[in-house]
């Protein structure tokens, strides 16, 4: 029998996994979306109805839930709202594309989505809410962190740690050894030597400090990717 899925955040991210449950519904029949934009409501979102705001999450006792909120802090404040609603750590699903090879010596959190192509080798843990999009390479005893975000194309070498809700952008790597640090930013196509600490914005090759960030942040789940 299906299981109901109900994804938070009519994003980007849930048009994507959307699109990918239509290939292959992997035992979840898709309810709808719940995002708290007033305009998007009663509206269709990657063809399925938005069915309120979060807080009609309790409406759907018999459901799985998927934050499909972009930014690892977005999806953090999320996952804190509903835990207030009375959302649990079961009621998550876990989304992982047939077409990412995840052997069985890795562990992927709850709530956590890993798109096609996706490569974990071995020994690879990801926390909860974890985002990994297609053709990332995650290699042997990796760890990432609850909330982080791993972009196309990103690349670890071996024993990396990625901290919680850090965002590792498109074709970035990280040399073996190396942490990125919790709410750390490392920019597109960077190439990480070293660790980055909490908090900060390093780009280029090889990667440096960013002296101004205009990395974005943002709370709000209205149509955020």
């Amino acid at each position: 029998m299906s299981v109901p899925l109900v994804l938070v955040a009519a994003s980007g991210l849930a048009r994507e996994v959307l699109a990918a449950l239509a290939e292959d519904p992997a035992g979840h029949e898709v309810r709808g979306v719940l995002d708290d934009a007033p305009n998007l409501q009663g509206t269709l979102v990657g063809g399925v109805p938005v069915l309120g705001t979060l807080e009609d999450a309790a409406a759907h006792p018999d459901a799985q839930l998927l934050v499909c909120v972009g930014r690892g802090a977005g999806r953090a404040t999320v996952v804190d709202r509903l835990a207030g609603l009375g959302v649990t750590d079961e009621r998550y699903a876990t989304y992982v594309h047939p077409l990412a090879s995840v052997p069985a010596t890795c562990r992927v959190g709850s709530g956590s989505v890993v798109l096609a192509g996706a490569v974990l080798t071995t020994d690879v843990r990801l926390g909860r809410h974890v985002v990994v999009m297609p053709r990332v390479v995650l290699t042997h005893d990796d760890s990432v962190a609850d909330f982080a975000t791993l972009c196309s194309g990103v690349v670890l070498g071996g024993h990396v740690h990625v901290g919680r809700a850090a965002y590792l952008g498109m074709n970035s790597s990280v040399r073996e050894d190396s942490t990125v640090g919790a709410g750390a930013v490392l920019g597109m196509g960077a190439v990480l030597l070293t660790d980055l600490p909490d908090d900060q914005t390093w780009v280029g090759v090889p990667a440096r400090p960013r002296t101004t960030s205009s990395v974005r942040t943002t709370t709000s789940i209205g149509s955020t990717s």
